[in-house]
């Protein structure tokens, strides 16, 4: 991948199908190798564009789960900071979701103590991401330790309006991921679709969206393509993993992946979504394909 490419390249490649691999259009489908799946490589339907977060996989390295994504017809790896760009890059990947500039994901924008750390970390990720042709840069909120929601939202605007310049400037996106607090992240403070699009109101700026987690949601909201469908404008990438246990979305779990995905494709979403479940199966990459299987709607 050129140094110059980006996101939207990206989803063009993959909306253009058998031009992921180079072969002509009118190449038929079903001479094309298929995956364990049964989907024909870089034959993905392209009504959703997608990704994987590389900590789930993370038993295998790198440059295996690189090239295994891209036999799948993934496009983009979740949650990888600028020393692994190199390897995305040379397989011609992208990094879908940058991450970095964080402290960690229990102290966030919401206390102002941690604010120096975090526009320090930020204003330097920033022009990084840019360079390197990417968009996303995920955030926290952090933990409430006592904090109102009035005070998180407050405190995460201050922080949060003297990097978006920056942001703009760059042409990146600021993305707070909403949590559950209930199970994995207790006391997290962004851990309800409204409190999420709250802040985005009062920030009222393109470069700061939401990642809406589903299995987090799912958890501490449910209602979940109800909450997509009225709020989609303020969500810029989406998570998978299975309700309960945070395990393959298959039909051992609760939520119906396929449906949730046709509403998200009906909001004409042109972002990503992540697969970022725990794989139980042995097996991880056929697992990671039958997600996908799922997910291509």
């Amino acid at each position: 991948m050129s140094t110059n490419v980006n996101r939207r390249s990206a989803i063009k490649g993959i909306l253009a199908g058998t031009a992921v691999l180079g072969i002509p259009s009118g190449f038929s489908a079903l001479a094309l190798p298929k995956n364990d799946s049964g989907i024909p490589v870089g034959l993905l339907k392209g009504n959703i564009n997608h990704s994987v977060s590389r900590w789930c996989f993370d038993s295998l390295d790198l440059d295996t789960l690189c090239i295994e994504a891209k036999k799948i017809g993934i496009t983009g790896i979740d949650l990888v900071g600028p020393k692994d760009w190199p390897a995305l890059k040379k397989y011609d990947l992208v990094s879908t979701m940058c991450n970095g500039a964080e402290i960690n994901l229990v102290d966030g924008f919401n206390d102002l103590k941690f604010h120096e750390t975090l526009l320090k970390n930020y204003t330097e990720m920033i022009p990084l991401v840019a360079k390197a042709g990417y968009k996303n840069l995920i955030c926290f909120s952090g933990s409430r330790r006592g904090i109102t929601d009035e005070e998180g939202w407050n405190n995460c605007v201050v922080g949060l309006q003297k990097l978006l310049p920056l942001a703009e400037k760059h042409d990146v996106v600021l993305v707070m991921e909403l949590l559950n607090s209930k199970i994995d992240h207790k006391d997290y403070q962004c851990d309800r679709t409204s409190w999420g699009v709250e802040l985005a109101k009062r920030l009222n700026s393109e470069n700061f969206k939401l990642l809406y987690d589903i299995y987090h949601m799912q958890i501490d909201e449910g209602d979940v393509i109800r909450n997509i469908r009225d709020n989609h404008q303020y969500i810029a990438h989406y998570h998978t993993a299975g309700v309960p246990g945070r395990n393959e979305i298959d039909d051992t779990q609760e939520l119906n992946y396929a449906a949730i995905m046709k509403a998200i494709a009906k909001t004409s979403f042109k972002g990503f979504v992540g697969q970022e479940f725990i794989p139980k199966n042995p097996d991880k990459l056929a697992s990671l394909k039958q997600a996908i299987a799922i997910c291509d709607i």
